[in-house]
């Protein structure tokens, strides 16, 4: 078989096929070459999907009349700089772009159209390529007093082939709009306009620099409820520093696609967020539900190759168990100062179920008069077993001690409090055995108990499993697992980490453990099924997810069946004791599978429903 060279020509087109993969990527490249000039504000247009005609127009630094033809020439950019030795470093790479790929790839396959201004330039200047046909440069009109102007028509007219890939128009505009987010979503300091098919769909004028601008840029995006439920994060750790905000367990969805990662100001997909997201928010939400969350790592270049494929869409971190302790970390640090919070969707969802209205009353029973029927409360004390207890706001701080119902004491205030200005307010009565009615200063606070209940109780067992490390149980007889010699390595390689979960694990062979003791927690178990989903885990993730969830799980099944049931009747000073004990618990505003255990309604929001406001 001959050996041959291929044409230019060819070769930019096989170079298209992986840095051009669709519409949205040659609007990456574009909007990337934008940002990295220095540009401050970024207009998209595209029609067709993109198929028809994409157009990128800043105001950065522009290119002069004798760049023009080397900006669409391969692995031709201004990007790199040689070192005083003549070499360049890329393992320090500093801007979005660097390869020189990207116009080529697309002047290859499409009509390509550069005009451009450069900055202190009176004359502006633009370049025509077709199908990898490059023109002559000549004098241009343009509108602004520097930038570019980048236009690209009939995408892949010159392969064909590639448009039976497409998707539907509709599509790949959702995917542009989407890409145009990720990248404002990375520089809030950078105006964004996006119009498709002669509709405008975004608008986002520049924000501050700095983490009140990033979250009002995020909130344009994501939501303003993203804005209230958003819990912010700051965390570093030898080098690498964790930023951004993420949301509160009960403000969550149904798939991951509100979760974000950048680096260095790179938007990039690594599946290593998503381990890291499931193992911080594991305690929280069910399998089904994703939190939405938006954290940008800062670090040196020389710890991340950026450089592992030609979109540069992922990166590989030298040191991915360091950044996946550090995104874990961060997120429960800052889930654990959220305390009891939970989402304000909680109350609007339940505000939006409400209907004021009247309808016709069936006759009531002798126990079911209410007060104005009865004359006054006092009947309805009698009536109704529980509100003869003294009101939450007329107890003295003494009579908050709850009897034994597994509830701790509340702590007396040295000075007089009035009940309704805790965070929870004051218990003011029970309803249907199971909710907590509660009166804050502004409003209404209605509680789970049997929810809340178990979360207290979940929180402590963690504490002391944490505390006292897990009790381990003997195998009678020890269990060997066989596996893949590779995934053997991993877990015997994390022997010391598992010991600490109570799971006792030594090397057996090139393939296979051999198991001797087991959490105590998980009674008789699946020996070889929990290993091998270890492995698994450990393959994917790094952690052995695995084994912490099934504690999890036991430890929450036993938080249930050891907490406040519901059809339990409480006393005034219990109610109070449930509600002082949320209030110092850190997520206790939800239950292990990110229900609410509580909905506070404001006054304001009542006052509405009757017409007041």
């Amino acid at each position: 078989m001959t050996i041959r060279r291929l044409p230019p020509e060819t070769v930019n087109r096989i170079a298209a096929g992986e840095v051009v993969e669709r519409p949205a990527s040659a609007v990456k490249e574009l909007v990337e070459n934008a940002l990295d000039a220095g540009a401050r504000s970024v207009e998209v247009q595209a029609d067709g999907g993109g198929l028809t005609r994409i157009l990128v127009a800043d105001d950065g630094a522009g290119l002069s009349p004798d760049e023009l033809p080397l900006a669409v020439e391969r692995h031709a950019t201004s990007k790199l700089s040689p070192d005083a030795a003549g070499d360049y470093d890329l393992l320090r790479i500093a801007t979005l772009g660097f390869r020189g790929e990207a116009l080529p790839s697309i002047g290859s396959v499409a009509r390509l159209s550069i005009s451009s201004r450069a900055r202190g330039s009176a004359d502006a200047y633009a370049i025509l390529v077709e199908g990898g046909a490059m023109g002559a440069v000549a004098p241009s009109g343009f509108p602004g007093p520097h930038g570019a102007r980048v236009e690209v028509r009939d995408l892949f007219y010159a392969t064909p082939a590639r448009l039976k890939f497409m998707k539907s128009e509709r599509s790949e505009a959702m995917a542009i709009a989407e890409e145009i987010k990720r990248q404002a979503m990375a520089h809030e300091a950078v105006s964004f306009a996006l119009d498709i098919d002669g509709r405008r769909v975004l608008r986002l004028p520049a924000e501050s620099q700095g983490p009140d601008g990033r979250l009002a840029r995020l909130s344009s995006i994501m939501g303003r409820e993203f804005s209230e439920n958003a819990i912010a994060i700051d965390q570093e750790r030898d080098g690498v520093r964790l930023s951004g905000f993420a949301g509160l367990p009960t403000y969550n969805r149904g798939n991951s696609a509100h979760q974000y990662l950048f680096v260095n100001g790179r938007p990039v997909r690594d599946r290593l967020l998503q381990g890291a997201l499931r193992g911080a928010y594991a305690d929280f939400l069910a399998r089904d539900r994703h939190p939405l969350v938006a954290l940008y790592l800062e670090l040196d270049g020389s710890l991340v190759d950026v450089n592992v494929h030609p979109a540069k869409a992922e990166v590989r971190f030298r040191d991915p168990s360091l950044v996946r302790g550090l995104i874990v970390g961060g997120l429960r640090h800052a889930l654990a100062g959220a305390g009891h919070r939970a989402s304000t969707t909680v109350a609007n969802e339940t505000l939006s179920h409400i209907r004021p209205g009247w309808s016709p009353q069936p006759q009531p029973s002798a126990q079911g008069f209410s007060a104005w029927q009865m004359g006054g409360w006092s009947q309805v004390a009698q009536a109704i077993p529980g509100l003869t207890e003294v009101s939450a706001r007329a107890e003295a701080p003494e009579a908050w001690n709850p009897p034994s119902v597994g509830l701790q004491e509340a702590p007396a205030p040295s000075v007089v409090f009035d009940p309704v200005d805790f965070p929870l307010g004051a218990a003011r009565a029970q309803v249907h055995e199971t909710y907590i009615v509660a009166q804050t200063r502004d409003g209404v606070v209605i509680v789970d108990q049997h929810a809340a209940h178990e979360r207290l109780v979940y929180e402590r067992m963690k504490v002391e499993m944490a505390d006292g490390g897990v009790a381990r149980q003997v195998l009678l007889l020890p269990e060997v697992v066989e596996l893949d010699p590779a995934e053997a390595e991993r877990v015997t390689a994390r022997a010391e980490e598992l010991q600490a979960l109570g799971l006792m694990v030594e090397a057996f062979g090139p393939g296979a453990v051999l198991v001797r003791e087991t959490p105590a927690l998980l009674g008789e178990t699946d020996v070889a099924g929990l290993i091998r989903d270890i492995a698994d885990d450990l393959a994917e993730n790094g952690q052995a997810l695995a084994l912490r969830e099934r504690l999890e799980e036991v430890c929450s099944t036993m938080a249930c069946h050891g907490s406040v049931r519901a059809g339990r009747r409480l006393t005034a000073p219990e109610m109070n004791a449930l509600l002082r004990q949320m209030e110092a618990t850190p997520h206790s505003g939800q239950c292990n599978h990110g229900r609410p255990t509580y909905v506070e309604l404001k006054l304001a929001d009542i006052e509405r429903l009757f017409g007041r406001r």
